[in-house]
């Protein structure tokens, strides 16, 4: 689900030594050590090429990650598995994202963002075209696993060098942008998938997004520019990487943003995972095309992530990630009703809600880390998909147990918490600037 930003901080210098892998020298070689690099501007042919390529990026991995969302019913009832079983097809591939993303951050750091995001999306589209192929429950769980393992290269790894590449005064917006093309990636995924699964199998469903995925890698590779504002770290040891994963998690701020990855991350795929299997029984007995649908939800939150990038600048990260918060309860709080309509229109308020909320906290974690920004993004990322993974599995229990109300109302109080963290730990500044995004706003 898989893609997210304001100054990052001093910008990175090209180096004096050999350059990495995927760097390409500066324009002037002999200022090489000593003239910052500024960044690709907004409107440059390169600004472009990075926003397109990543966009492509999220297709392919997002597509790939929830590829059997949509198809769930299907699965089960093909397989014989529970409800909660079924959804372990996308738990089981965010827990492998979510263990990957940090040594997938740690290669990048030697490596090149450019290199490792290239081995991750050509491993993921490998594995996703044997997944179709699974002769066995086991089996898909464990390829599904693989596969998120591989994707794990991608969101790890696409803020950083998101941050490293664009000038700072368009970052906000190209990571508000980045994120806009998950959510399109996601939705090409399930629009590809209902239909096909519910004419072929879920088989069928999963190698239509697998060749989807495979040609979104290939124009990923074609399109994104080469890295000139990456520097390679130097090897440090385990104990310095744990000294700096230490020191993001002793940052309360920090800590906040990564418990609200957690949270809403979680109730949102538990709400997707299991709506379909709502509107596929009584009253509605909805077919899977028609349940596939529901998935165009996702365009509010390609809208909403770009606009609250704008938000910001006149309102402040926390008041808009608040707002972004506020609209995911009220818009759940419709679905409760019997009434189909209301039920989507809730879905729409919720999906542009979180991917709004989402933009903010993924972002945010750039500006509050001030070094091993990698890492702080990794460490978001790892709480966002393990709250996917751990969140979107166990509400299939109590959806199974009790029935959609109290899975919405859990999802509600997940909501509820996560407002009451940022609020606290993100106190409004005293004197807030209109038109300044800062880091404490």
């Amino acid at each position: 689900m898989p893609s997210f930003r304001p100054h990052p901080g001093p910008a990175a210098t090209v180096p004096s030594q050999p350059a990495a892998p995927d760097a390409v020298p500066a324009a002037d070689p002999a200022s090489a050590g000593t003239q910052p690099w500024a960044g690709h501007a907004k409107g440059s042919p390169a600004y472009g090429k990075i926003l397109a390529g990543l966009a492509f990026a999220g297709v392919a991995t997002f597509a790939q990650l929830y590829s059997t969302q949509a198809v769930l019913p299907i699965l089960a009832s093909d397989l014989q598995v529970t409800a909660a079983e079924a959804a372990l097809t996308i738990s089981l591939a965010t827990v492998g994202l979510a263990v990957t993303v940090l040594p997938w951050s740690f290669l990048a750091d030697r490596i090149g963002r450019v290199r490792a995001m290239t081995w991750g999306i050509s491993a993921a589209t490998v594995l996703g075209l044997l997944v179709p192929l699974a002769s066995s429950f086991p089996m898909l769980l464990g390829l599904r696993m693989l596969e998120g393992m591989a994707l794990g290269g991608i969101p790890a790894i696409a803020i950083a060098y998101l941050n490293e590449e664009v000038n700072k005064a368009h970052a906000a917006l190209a990571a508000g942008s980045y994120v806009a093309g998950t959510t399109l990636g996601g939705l090409a995924g399930r629009l590809v998938a209902g239909p096909v699964g519910e004419l072929w199998g879920w088989r069928a469903a999963a190698l239509a997004v697998s060749v989807l995925a495979t040609v979104a890698a290939v124009l990923f590779l074609v399109l994104v520019p080469q890295a000139r504002g990456f520097t390679a770290a130097a090897a440090s040891g385990f104990r310095g990487a744990l000294r700096t994963l230490a020191g993001h998690g002793r940052n309360p701020r920090l800590l906040a943003l990564y418990i609200q990855a957690f949270l809403l991350m979680g109730g949102f795929v538990a709400v997707y995972n299991y709506l379909g299997f709502r509107l596929s029984g009584e009253p509605f007995s909805l077919p899977a095309t028609a349940i596939s649908l529901i998935f165009l939800a996702y365009l509010s939150g390609t809208v909403s992530a770009r606009w609250s990038a704008g938000l910001t600048l006149r309102f402040g990260r926390r008041k808009v990630l608040l707002a972004g918060t506020a609209l995911m309860v009220a818009g759940l709080a419709l679905t409760l009703t019997q009434l189909l309509p209301l039920i989507l229109l809730g879905l729409l308020v919720f999906t542009g809600g979180f991917f709004a909320a989402h933009s903010i906290g993924a972002g945010w974690t750039g500006v509050i880390a001030t070094t091993g920004r990698a890492q702080a993004a990794s460490l978001y990322n790892l709480a966002y998909y393990l709250g996917s993974s751990i969140i979107g599995w166990a509400g299939g229990l109590v959806f199974q147990s009790l029935g959609w109300t109290a899975l919405a109302l859990t999802v509600i109080g997940l909501g509820c918490t996560t407002a009451v963290i940022t609020a606290v730990v993100h106190p409004a500044p005293a004197n807030p600037v209109r038109g300044m995004p800062a880091a404490a706003a």
